[in-house]
């Protein structure tokens, strides 16, 4: 018997039979033979050189999943160091297929930048980093400080803002890279850094004694921090979307990197459509049915991703808070695979 496919509310026979053809990034993709994406030229947890010089953190293990997905294969990537306010121009030029750098959703990005996000991969507000004996308790104490920021991100927008809305005065001290803001604060160039708050908790913990800075618990914006692609191809932006909610879904069905082999035994409905056993979910993106098996038998599922970048047994020690999955009082909820 054919299959039928669901379409505008039409069923139509056989079209799910056959893989969708490849849109121009796919194509391009394939051709070049990596998933190319900008990266930070140094956070530790969301995106770092290690000692090898291979980038480890979120960010880059989100490029990893698309990878994983297109070419079954998670070491196909290639990561651009890329400062915070050339982001929205490399990837509108084709530079890089994806943005996965602590980039924040907004609504200039989204339309007059003429990106489109594909999915929140980290919920985070913006807060600042000072020195334990500065004794600052609250950020208005900040009143005539130093504040060190990073051009063109959302960081130094949001500063302003809250300092216009606050009555305070500050020095802004303004740095094309995140690495060379962090630098400037290590040396005192600056009272406090502001970015957010998962990032200076990471900057802290890479700083010579941890111990002598706090991150303050005030948070003054919203930063879903999302990765990007360029408008006009929606082949692409649904395989960068579903790649990360792949990750998700897998935590909330208890899939893991170690079990997903025992996994594919499963009777579970949704576990056989997220492992490609039944249903024809990769195809319909260009892929192979096993695009999100391959994806969790390279780098895990989300929840494990966060343990091995972020979670509490890292230098840097977040609880998972509101990026916790839906099921553990978190946000992180995504459409059904179906």
């Amino acid at each position: 018997m054919r299959r039928l496919l669901l379409i505008a509310g039409l069923l139509l026979p056989g079209l799910a039979d056959a893989q969708v053809a490849a849109g121009p990034t796919l194509a391009a993709v394939r051709a070049k033979g990596s998933v190319d994406c900008a990266v930070s030229p140094g956070t530790p947890g969301f995106g770092a050189p290690d000692s090898q010089g291979i980038y480890r953190g979120l960010d880059p293990d989100s490029c990893r999943a698309v990878a994983a997905a297109v070419f079954g294969d998670a070491s196909r990537v290639r990561f651009i160091p890329v400062a915070g306010g050339q982001r929205p121009t490399i990837v509108q030029t084709g530079a890089v297929d994806i943005v996965t750098s602590a980039f924040t959703w907004t609504h200039s990005r989204d339309t007059a930048n003429a990106l489109n996000f594909a999915a929140v991969n980290f919920y985070d507000g913006q807060s600042f980093l000072v020195r334990r004996s500065a004794n600052i308790r609250n950020a208005r104490e900040l009143d005539g400080a130093a504040i060190c920021s990073t051009a063109g991100s959302t960081s130094e927008l949001n500063l302003a803002d809250w300092a216009r809305a606050n009555n305070v005065r500050y020095r802004p001290v303004i740095f094309e890279r995140n690495d060379e803001a962090r630098a400037a604060y290590a040396a005192g160039r600056c009272d406090s850094y502001s970015t957010d708050a998962s990032q200076l908790a990471a900057i802290r913990s890479a700083l010579a004694n941890p111990a002598e800075h706090v991150v303050l618990e005030e948070r003054i914006s919203k930063e879903p921090l999302s990765l990007a692609v360029r408008h006009g191809d929606d082949q692409w932006l649904d395989i960068v979307r579903w790649s990360f909610y792949a990750l998700v879904e897998a935590e909330e069905l208890g899939i893991t990197q170690a079990n997903v082999d025992e996994m594919l035994n499963s009777q579970n409905p949704s576990v056989r459509r997220l492992l490609g056993l039944s249903g024809d979910h990769g195809p319909m993106m260009g892929l192979d049915r096993r695009w999100a098996y391959n994806i969790i038998k390279a780098l895990g599922n989300y929840g494990e991703i966060y343990d091995r970048h972020l979670g509490p047994a890292t230098p840097i020690g977040l609880q998972r808070g509101v990026n916790n999955i839906w099921t553990r009082g978190g946000l992180m909820y995504v459409p059904p695979i179906r």
